[in-house]
């Protein structure tokens, strides 16, 4: 019969802000349900940390639901921790050992900068987002499902891509913190879509652009971040990416 409670070591990061510097603290807990999440393990914590008059472990989160992409933690070097598939919010204690030393760490990147603790500032991706990663149409009733016939392959591969839900762990995952499997979702997801043909090279362009801007690295081919994905975006989206990108320098007038 497999343990119901386990008794862990948590080494948690702690930084009180982004000019100072951080390190780790280490916490005994005991008695943690197997059947407990992640987020509900860091809870206990807190709970015990407040009761003893010590400031909570601040960390992301909010649908816990595996969908806003908030709980962005660093588990045993892992983005998300072990379970491949798995945000934070919906790994489970029993994927870990009695009496194991759980290390806990935030997204390392300079684009990420750490706000406190295990919360890390990802608004880099919605600055590529607000760049381009939109479609202008009139808005109003929505047109029957019939009116723009698009192919099931594509319509498959947009909602594939569509699935990112810009967690950041492609970035925390990559050895040069590069963004390109996350803009590369965004960027297919309207590529394969007639809704987002009017502005394809404009697109392609300006997030690429912004992503540079911000500091991102560059794509080794590693897949890394495909490995670490919850969401298990391909790696073929950047290979798209690339092309639209070179299409759109490639147009006349560019």
């Amino acid at each position: 019969m497999s343990k119901e409670n386990l008794n862990l070591t948590l080494k948690v990061w702690r930084q009180k802000g982004k000019k100072d510097k951080g390190g780790f603290e280490t916490y005994k807990l005991k008695g943690v349900s197997t059947h407990a999440s992640f987020l509900e393990m860091m809870d206990i914590l807190n709970e015990e940390l407040i009761t003893t008059g010590k400031d909570p472990v601040a960390f992301d989160h909010d649908c816990r639901e595996g969908i806003c992409g908030m709980c962005s933690m660093y588990i045993n070097g892992r983005a998300h921790g072990p379970q491949r598939g798995t945000t934070t919010c919906q790994l489970h204690m029993r994927h870990f050992e009695d009496g194991e030393t759980i290390t806990i760490e935030p997204w390392r990147a300079t684009p990420f900068p750490v706000i406190k603790d295990l919360v890390v500032d990802r608004s880099a991706f919605d600055k590529i987002q607000q760049a381009g990663g939109y479609v202008s149409v009139n808005t109003g009733n929505a047109p029957d499902g019939n009116a723009v016939p698009i192919p099931k392959a594509d319509a498959d591969e947009a909602f594939n891509a569509a699935a990112c839900i810009g967690c950041g762990a492609c970035v925390a995952a990559c050895k040069n913190a590069s963004a390109m499997l996350f803009v590369s979702a965004k960027v297919s997801q309207f590529a394969l879509l007639p809704q987002g043909q009017p502005e394809r090279k404009e697109r392609v362009g300006k997030m690429v652009a912004k992503m540079d801007e911000l500091g991102f690295g560059n794509c080794t081919n590693t897949g890394a971040c495909e490995a670490e994905c919850p969401k298990g975006i391909s790696i073929s989206n950047i290979a798209r990416m690339n092309r639209e990108y070179l299409g759109a320098v490639l147009a006349p007038g560019n």
